[in-house]
């Protein structure tokens, strides 16, 4: 070091020379005078200096949580969503996002279906096809943020369409069963949200046909979550519309599942097989005469014998009887 260099460096005060090498690693030194109030200004600075994060890293997470790749989105439950402005200018660009790489572009895109199937559902009802498309074509995004989206969305056409989505349900079916099979777990709740909007706004009548295939299919979650659908759908024909839907096809598909690899298709078979013995007794009681000459023709286990196989009747005896023993005691 030069002389010079020293000479300089020695007229520097001492307070001086150490916040400057402080400064190197990132530290900030208390003030020399302990007034409260230089304290108080030290605090809020190191304070200051620990929340601020380093640039340049987009998939960094700060403090909060809140992931900064993500920070442009925002999951905006139905209940409070607004309505547009501009109802026509909105629909002319709505599906504009449905060839852009800008994810955000998107993911507004898709809120503002949305919103016009909470506020203006008869607007888009031509175009509900393409709506549908650019929807299930946003399921199948990577990126999660416009995946979730895509799934709230779904929850809100169901909603707001009920039964008109039937023609186009096929391909959003499929995706919603996927995404409520995988493993990340907020896209997968989200799913399951919808897939419940669905069995609650579309009539079993319509929905049941579309869930059955699924029934069988060689992915075991597929099979569980379809499985689940079909079980909540059942119930809301009521005892009439099981009646006319077939109460034997419908015992047959329980038993088939009650054997499935995971849980939750036997839990959703069971729950199924109790309402169609609940359903089976009340035909009964409608048909007192014939109940009491012959009793052993119109009971359950002889119902459940002369459908199904030997196997699977004592099967299904022995979950709904193991039931009603837990009922009664």
């Amino acid at each position: 070091m030069s002389e010079k260099a020293l000479r300089d460096l020695n007229t520097i005060p001492g307070t001086e020379r150490k916040i400057e090498s402080s400064s190197k690693v990132g530290l900030i030194k208390p003030p020399v005078d302990n007034s409260e109030e230089n304290i108080e200004d030290w605090q809020k600075k190191k304070n200051d200096a620990s929340v601020v994060s380093p640039p340049g890293n987009d998939n960094q997470t700060v403090n909060s949580g809140v992931e900064i790749g993500n920070a442009e989105v925002e999951y905006i439950e139905s209940e409070n969503l607004n309505d547009l402005e501009d109802i026509d200018a909105c629909i002319k660009t709505l599906l504009a996002g449905h060839d852009t790489k800008d994810w955000v572009l998107v993911c507004d895109a898709l809120n503002n279906v949305r919103r016009l199937s909470i506020f203006h559902k008869e607007a888009i009802l031509d175009m509900l096809g393409d709506v549908i498309a650019f929807v299930t074509k946003s399921l199948k995004s990577p990126r999660s943020a416009v995946c979730k989206t895509a799934i709230m969305t779904s929850a809100d056409i169901f909603s707001a369409y009920n039964d008109l989505i039937i023609d186009s349900l096929d391909p959003l079916l499929v995706q919603l069963l996927l995404k409520s099979s995988q493993d990340k777990r907020f896209v997968c709740e989200a799913a399951e949200r919808a897939l419940v909007a669905m069995t609650t706004w579309i009539s079993p009548i319509s929905l049941l046909p579309k869930l059955q295939p699924y029934l069988k299919n060689k992915n075991p979650r597929i099979r569980a979550k379809a499985s689940m659908c079909f079980s909540r759908s059942v119930p809301r024909l009521g005892v009439e519309g099981i009646k006319e839907y077939g109460i034997d096809k419908l015992i047959q598909v329980g038993a088939s599942q009650l054997s499935d690899q995971l849980p939750e298709s036997r839990e959703a078979a069971r729950t199924l097989l109790l309402e169609l013995q609940h359903v089976y007794e009340k035909f009964q009681d409608l048909m007192p005469a014939t109940v009491s000459e012959h009793p052993e023709m119109g009971s359950w286990e002889s119902f459940c014998q002369s459908k199904l196989s030997p196997l699977s009747a004592q099967a299904v005896l022995r979950v709904t009887g193991i039931a009603r023993e837990g009922l009664v005691s």
